[in-house]
């Protein structure tokens, strides 16, 4: 099992920056595939970004490339979602996930392990 916590959301201005954490606990040992997805209201979930946890290979939805950087800590079993550039469409509920694989998964059935979520709110 692998319990994943959201942290670091919260209400930023159009054109500023957040940065979301994403803690893991549990079969972390196992270097499980990481990643962001998000969902905004009456919308489906969302690939964002992923990251292997062994070789640093890394991923990104098109909407994202150059405004969003993922990266992880192995040490602190920890992976960073930075955001940059914010804008309304990126109001959203975003989600923490994890799966036991060599390769990136960008549909959110490829993933086993789920946080419970934190909201990034942008204001216009």
């Amino acid at each position: 099992q692998v319990q994943l916590v959201e942290s670091g959301g919260g209400l930023v201005q159009a054109g500023g920056s957040l940065r979301l954490s994403c803690a893991a606990s549990g079969r972390t040992f196992s270097s499980p595939v990481m990643a962001w997805f998000r969902q905004a209201p009456g919308k489906e979930r969302e690939f964002v970004a992923a990251i292997t946890w062994s070789d640093i290979n890394t991923y990104y939805a098109d909407f994202v490339k150059g405004r969003f950087t993922i990266s992880r800590d192995n040490a602190k079993n920890t992976v960073y979602l930075q955001m940059n550039s914010l804008n309304s469409e990126d109001t959203a509920v975003y989600y923490c996930a994890a799966r036991f694989a060599l390769t990136i998964a960008t549909n959110q059935r490829g993933y086993d392990y789920w946080g419970q979520g934190t909201q990034v709110t942008v204001s216009s």
